[in-house]
């Protein structure tokens, strides 16, 4: 008789980036090279600074503040207000990557049984912080057909009950690619104040857009002192995913003062990342300027040949580097480990995420798929080559259902 374990498990969902690994391995082993677009991991170099912060290490690598290193908050807080956020050291926590930012305003702003709204499809991991809080996700489901841009905010007001504390977005979104309008962003601040809610804004990805919009911060808005949270991350503005440095920032005293709490518990964050992250502040425009470039080729690329692929539908997305294909198709989920398992074009195949995964809404996205268009145009090129040649095989094969 084996030891029962957290009924967690079952609230607990599979990550649709990740699952398929053992697959992929598998894959691999039998000497089929796989392209992975099923997550952002980008190919870009991570800034020479930042790398060198790295080679210059203290000889005792020692516990830092809770809250992070002052130097770093110090200078996190210049480089926002560079950017016209107007904040100071003291509304900045250091917390290890963004995931802990987002458990950590779970964590302090609701309580056990709260509510939080959050656009689907949206990054699937905010679910599994959810479980961790005790907190529940209610889905607010965005359209590829309009770009998975927000509902309206009587859509917002319908699912909106008395346990209601906090909206979660990410703003460029992931999965979506969708850039919010400052209009949408200012409705959403309105329906805030007015329920005195939580906005809880996901900015990892605002220093990638492409031309049609730039990403507004939620600490742009005036009137959300008290409502207001951002979460940021060096993993993708740095090409650093592995540092796992990120960043909760507010204004709202008592709500940083219970965050505090959460980060004593579990002590600091890492040092020697922080020292590498705060050397990263200093990365010159320039880098941005051609990472930015980067992207938005790939970009180009990956909607234009999704988009000549029978049967595909995709919306050209305005930041972050994911866009939501949906393909013609009744299981993406299955195609996704067919794809793996039993087809190969050229001696490879493409890795990509079910989109199903993305959702809260039981039976939506079950016929879309996530791509990260994080890897160099050539490499790219014969992903999507091979993504649309598995497709015709799956189909003509009677598979797509």
């Amino acid at each position: 008789m084996s030891l029962e374990v957290s009924n967690r498990n079952t609230m607990m969902q599979e990550s649709p980036i990740r699952k398929l690994a053992p697959f992929a391995d598998r894959a691999k082993e039998k000497g089929i090279k796989v392209y992975h677009l099923n997550i952002g991991q980008p190919d870009i170099k991570t800034p020479e600074g930042m790398r060198a912060a790295y080679r210059e290490t203290p000889e005792i690598v020692a516990y830092g503040p809770s809250a992070g290193l002052a130097s770093y908050r110090e200078k996190l807080a210049g480089y926002y207000r560079s950017r016209g956020i107007d904040i100071s050291a003291e509304d900045v926590f250091i917390t290890t990557g963004g995931s802990e930012a987002i458990i950590f305003s779970f964590l302090a702003a609701l309580s056990p049984g709260d509510e939080v709204i959050v656009p689907e499809p949206f990054y699937t991991n905010y679910n599994g912080f959810a479980v961790m809080a005790g907190v529940k996700i209610v889905p607010i489901t965005t359209t590829i057909e309009n770009g998975f841009h927000l509902p309206t905010i009587e859509d917002f007001e319908k699912v909106r009950t008395d346990k209601t504390r906090a909206v979660l977005f990410s703003n460029p979104g992931n999965p979506t690619g969708a850039v919010f309008t400052r209009e949408a962003l200012e409705d959403l601040a309105d329906f805030a104040r007015r329920y005195k809610l939580y906005l809880i804004s996901d900015e990892a990805y605002r220093e990638f857009t492409y031309g049609e919009r730039e990403a507004v911060s939620i600490l742009e808005l005036s009137g959300l002192e008290e409502n207001a949270i951002l979460i940021d991350s060096v993993s993708k503005r740095y090409s650093a995913c592995g540092a796992r440095v990120g960043t909760l920032i507010s204004r709202n005293k008592k709500l940083m003062e219970v965050v505090l709490k959460f980060g004593q518990a579990r002590l600091c964050p890492p040092t020697i990342d922080q020292m590498a992250a705060e050397a990263a502040v200093d990365t010159p425009d320039d880098y941005f300027k051609e990472v930015n470039a980067e992207y938005k080729k790939r970009r180009d690329f990956a909607f234009q040949a999704l988009s000549d692929i029978p049967g595909v539908t995709v919306k050209k997305p305005e930041g972050a580097f994911y866009i939501i294909a949906q393909l013609p198709i009744s299981d993406a989920d299955h195609f996704a480990k067919w794809m793996l398992s039993d087809f190969s074009y050229n001696g490879a195949t493409t890795m990509v995420a079910p989109a199903a995964g993305f959702y809260a809404t039981e039976g939506l996205g079950k016929n879309q798929i996530r791509i990260a268009y994080v890897l160099n145009t050539g490499d790219l090129k014969n992903a999507l080559e091979v993504l649309k040649e598995g497709l015709k095989k799956y189909v003509d094969s009677g598979l797509g259902g």
